[in-house]
């Protein structure tokens, strides 16, 4: 078997690819990898806390290594972490990196020849499979997941802790992609069969942030997200 570091974004993508690699003989994943914005220690683009990741990789008892990053990194650094990162796991004997990715052709390129230059190969599990039917697996694999931020110009903040599945399909409107894979929502799961127990959480504030297009140089923001900051039912705060 090859071993394989997953790309864990602690969302429902991530958790299905990690539930079809369980059941690949070809694969064995030994190893999670994730970005974290250093300024505010959560996950980069879900703004989940830290603490909650590390619940859900104890809960599946796999080692997780985080890439820290600044609140909005260039594209030169992340390449540099991150090949650094794919040259640790090359020496360590694993093989491949797997992601969630299901239909965006320029990011699956993107990649393979980041992978490429750490003489790794990529694996993507739910590559070109339906939406639909994906929310639905997800679903009856009892992999259960919550909204947790929401692009403003595609998704309303009501949107923000609903779980996905079925009910949610019915209610999402009809140019939003049913697994959100154009960036209209991310999602946290919070139990799975491969977890050894359900991570506790309760809802805590909802933030906005605006974020700056990659593509704009006039200094103006133009697009914001509403994010629930889930708090770990088991502490104080």
């Amino acid at each position: 078997m090859d071993k394989v570091v997953l790309n864990w974004s602690s969302g429902k993508d991530a958790a299905m690819a990690y539930w079809l690699l369980q059941q690949n003989k070809q694969y064995e994943v030994t190893q999670l990898l994730t970005t974290i914005s250093a300024e505010h220690e959560r996950i980069v683009m879900h703004g989940v806390r830290e603490e909650l990741l590390d619940a859900q990789a104890v809960r599946m008892g796999l080692p997780l290594s985080k890439i820290y990053l600044p609140a909005q990194p260039d594209d030169a650094l992340y390449k540099t972490n991150m090949l650094e990162a794919l040259e640790g796991f090359k020496k360590k004997g694993i093989q491949a990196a797997a992601f969630g990715d299901i239909f965006l052709e320029d990011l699956k390129a993107y990649r393979e020849q980041q992978l490429a230059l750490a003489g790794m190969n990529a694996v993507f599990p739910l590559w070109g499979r339906d939406t639909i039917s994906l929310v639905k697996e997800v679903e009856d694999a009892g992999i259960d997941a919550v909204i947790v931020c929401v692009n403003e110009k595609i998704l309303g903040k009501e949107f923000l802790g609903r779980k996905v599945g079925r009910e949610l399909l019915a209610a999402l409107p009809a140019n939003v992609d049913a697994c959100g894979e154009n960036g209209e929502f991310h999602t946290f799961v919070y139990n799975a069969p491969f977890f050894s127990a359900p991570v506790p959480i309760r809802d805590g504030e909802v933030v906005y942030k605006q974020y700056l297009s990659a593509d704009s140089g006039d200094g103006q923001w133009d697009t914001g997200f509403y994010f629930l900051d889930l708090l770990p039912a088991d502490q104080p705060y």
